[in-house]
């Protein structure tokens, strides 16, 4: 049975970033507030990486072709990328924004209807991005994974502005304002950093995460216990699908069937332990020394 579309979920977050663009942009038109200023440039950024996250979702489910025989998932990875590059470009924009208002300070207006219209938006973020969360972990797809993250980290950027601009409300020290700006900023990189390297480990063919590691390990362990061996485990992420690669050591006398029963076995159960993992295995007789020559990558020349 093929896995649900995600789409609907990217439609989701596409939804939230507009009406958090309008609630937020209308924020700071009130108060003048260059800390909410600050807030609604990064759900421009929400907005932009919401549409990626829906084109590389809808690329990643097209089905396997003679030019891509392990599918499209990996194009997920591009929409995380596109969003840690647009996350460090709202930055720029904030810091530039921050220390023009350092400079010359101005007051903040409407401070009451400016917050309370910026905590309606967090609310809707916060929303989306735990549901974004459980549908990208549930699914393994580190598009809607990010896009939560990157929401979850807006939720938090949001509470810091607003403290910031009730405390100038209440103080009057208008640096204030300015001066938690940069400091999203600086948040907002580390975000966008974050999504960069975690999309290049992708890219790059980053094993599986340790857990699932040992869940292929323990099916292995009860194989070994019935006299079986095995070496050559390589795995790798492509997106939202897993692939394993192993070598299976089977006693010299066993016939091709019987091995291939054995093989078919080992496969199911490695499927099970592990959601949406593609298994390749090569079989190979015990007794013969030059099967443990497969062990490295590239096998030595004769």
């Amino acid at each position: 049975m093929s896995a649900p579309s995600l789409k609907r979920y990217a439609w989701l977050s596409i939804a939230a970033a507009v009406a958090t663009i309008l609630l937020k942009g209308g924020a700071w038109w009130l108060t003048g507030s260059v800390g909410l200023l600050s807030d609604a440039l990064e759900s421009f950024v929400n907005l932009a990486a919401a549409i990626m996250a829906l084109s590389m979702l809808s690329l990643a489910e097209e089905p396997a072709d003679a030019n891509h025989p392990h599918g499209h998932g990996k194009a997920e990875y591009f929409a995380s990328a596109f969003e840690g590059f647009l996350i460090l470009v709202a930055a720029a924009s904030i810091g530039y924004a921050a220390v023009d208002r350092l400079l010359a300070p101005q007051p903040i207006e409407a401070v009451g209807i400016g917050l309370a219209i910026s905590v309606l938006a967090s609310l809707i973020n916060l929303a989306t991005a735990r549901t974004l969360l459980a549908v990208g972990r549930t699914h393994h797809s580190i598009t809607l994974e990010a896009d939560a993250h990157h929401l979850l980290t807006d939720v938090w950027t949001s509470a810091g502005v607003i403290v910031g601009v009730g405390l100038v409300w209440l103080t009057g020290w208008l640096w204030l304002d300015p001066l938690i700006a940069l400091l999203v900023a600086a948040n907002i990189v580390w975000t966008g950093w974050r999504l960069l390297h975690r999309s290049a480990e992708g890219l790059m063919d980053t094993s599986l995460p340790a857990d699932q590691i040992a869940a292929i390990e323990a099916v292995l362990k009860d194989y070994r216990a019935r006299g079986l061996e095995f070496h050559a485990l390589r795995t790798r992420q492509a997106g939202a699908r897993a692939f394993a690669t192993l070598h299976v050591l089977v006693p010299g006398q066993w016939t091709v069937q019987t091995g291939h029963d054995w093989l078919e076995r080992i496969e199911a159960d490695i499927r099970a332990a592990v959601p949406r993992i593609h298994v390749t295995t090569h079989l190979e007789p015990r007794e013969d020394p030059a099967s443990l020559r497969d062990v490295p990558l590239d096998r030595p020349e004769d």
